[in-house]
């Protein structure tokens, strides 16, 4: 019973940070802003620490099942 808000969560933050994850590596491939208003590097890294932050927390909600 308690296990069907922490498979919905844990696929709720996978997806998110394995999309925003994809988007960023597309974004910085073509060489495009990931961010605007921000540099270049700066807007790649924070976007590709809160992906990665997201997806961990995915697969730690998981993990807890």
């Amino acid at each position: 019973m308690e296990s069907g808000p922490a498979i919905f969560a844990g696929t709720a933050f996978a997806l998110f940070g394995a999309g925003l994850l994809l988007w960023t590596g597309a974004r910085v491939r073509h060489r495009a802003p990931v961010a605007h208003g921000v540099s270049p590097a700066t807007g790649a890294a924070v976007s590709a620490l809160f992906g990665a932050l997201s997806l961990a927390l995915g697969l730690w909600c998981f993990s807890r099942l």
